[in-house]
């Protein structure tokens, strides 16, 4: 399969907010393998860990910390993948409940822009 997919209706493109891009776009290669990348206006931007959803990161706005819109990343590993956040500067701001049916919990990354991980599967 050829990646990205292409299509109506698929999202494609995600603007993180940021204080220190560096910084931020060094926690999320680190946590989750992101490809980094410097675009043709030198813009540090993203792959994500699958090659179908990019973005960059955006000085000025404010973190998205206030959950309204979660946007989640999948992980294999859900407990792995909160001892990274942890490592990496980020925050758990909704544990991981082992008894819950399913594997999700809530973090904010250094600048504080809250992301959900799931682990898929139970």
């Amino acid at each position: 399969m050829k990646h990205p997919t292409f299509g109506n209706g698929k999202i494609c493109y995600i603007e993180i907010p940021a204080d220190d891009i560096q910084r931020s776009s060094a926690f999320y290669k680190n946590v989750f393998g992101w490809k980094i990348r410097t675009d043709h206006q030198k813009h540090i931007s993203f792959d994500d860990g699958v090659g179908e959803v990019s973005g960059m990161w955006v000085i000025g706005p404010k973190p998205a910390a206030e959950p309204g819109l979660v946007i989640s990343i999948m992980v294999n590993d859900i407990e792995a993948s909160i001892a990274l956040v942890i490592a990496h500067g980020g925050t758990i701001v909704l544990p991981y409940n082992k008894n819950s049916s399913m594997k999700v919990a809530r973090f904010t990354d250094p600048f504080g822009n809250v992301f959900g991980l799931y682990q898929h599967g139970g």
